[in-house]
């Protein structure tokens, strides 16, 4: 997935039936490999490198996926020393996962915010510790070098830079080509919270946290959502706050003000349009929430991204 997700938005921002013709041919992938021989993933997905290391062609991006390969003593020393010198004369480098490890002997990210899979966080920190590790982010860009968290976190990174190159209008429609989110809600904290619901919870609870997310502007009450368990209101949110650890209205509160995170960022969105879209019942209540969850107001939010995603902003 490190390596295919990444290549699938690439390919997918250059066809041409949903991109007017405008942006066919704007990715060139090569798969480099330490040789030209074929190698495995540790899925058994077998591929075969378009070049080597040695006859590498000049590029503008570089991705380095990760993998327990890349790991490896001889491998990572290998790789190392050729991202030393390579990684210079490269617009812009990037990791994917545990690719990191590729990229941190090289003493190119010291000093530098980076994020990798939550499992390898603290171990990344033990091993190099010159590094800033955050291990809650989807993705991070640092200057010219980006790194991003667990797996599929390599597809939020590839649109991100999709979106660099050739706007929004564009990423937007490979997300939607690919089925994905254009900018995920949350980070890979999003592993704990939701997804342990999901994956502890009984059968009668394992879609309501997707529901809830599809059905934010809706009556989200306990009498609903224990309708939908088919539970009693009473059972339903003591059998909730045993598996969750929460009471039902505080996690409907959090995926509604994570999700009104992410609607801020967009275009033309104002701050009573977003709290209405995720169910608050007035702006008033839907700002005092924000600020108390992120200690900031959504409209000074709003504008410290959009400042920051402005040309020549630093991130």
């Amino acid at each position: 997935m490190d390596v295919v997700g990444p290549t699938e938005v690439f390919a997918s921002a250059g066809r041409a039936d949903f991109t007017r013709g405008d942006s066919k041919g704007h990715y060139r992938v090569h798969l480099i490999g330490l040789t030209t021989g074929s190698f495995c993933a540790e899925s058994g997905l077998r591929f075969v490198p378009d070049c080597s290391l040695q006859d590498a062609p000049a590029m503008d991006t570089l991705i380095v996926p990760g993998g327990w390969g890349l790991r490896a003593a001889s491998t990572n020393s290998a790789v190392a020393a050729w991202l030393r010198s390579s990684a210079p004369k490269i617009r812009r480098v990037a990791s994917v996962c545990t690719g990191v490890y590729g990229l941190a002997p090289t003493g190119l990210l010291d000093g530098r915010r980076v994020t990798t899979h939550w499992r390898f966080a603290e171990d990344l920190v033990q091993r190099y510790p010159k590094l800033t590790v955050d291990a809650k982010a989807l993705f991070i860009k640092d200057g010219r070098y980006y790194t991003s968290g667990g797996i599929t976190a390599g597809i939020d990174l590839a649109l991100a830079l999709v979106e660099e190159d050739l706007g929004p209008r564009v990423a937007l429609a490979v997300a939607r080509e690919l089925v994905v989110y254009l900018k995920r809600p949350g980070g890979q904290e999003q592993f704990s919270e939701p997804l342990r619901f999901q994956v502890h919870a009984a059968d009668r609870f394992a879609d309501l946290v997707a529901w809830i997310s599809a059905h934010l502007g809706r009556d989200l009450s306990v009498p609903i959502l224990a309708e939908r368990a088919r539970l009693s209101p009473r059972h339903f949110s003591r059998r909730f706050t045993e598996t969750f650890g929460c009471t039902p209205a505080q996690f409907v509160d959090n995926v509604r003000l994570t999700e009104a995170r992410e609607r801020l960022t967009a275009p033309g969105r104002t701050v009573d349009g977003v709290a209405a879209s995720v169910g608050f019942a007035s702006a008033d209540v839907f700002r005092r929430r924000f600020r108390k969850r992120f200690g900031v107001a959504p409209k000074n939010y709003r504008e410290r991204f959009l400042t920051a995603r402005s040309p020549g902003a630093s991130s």
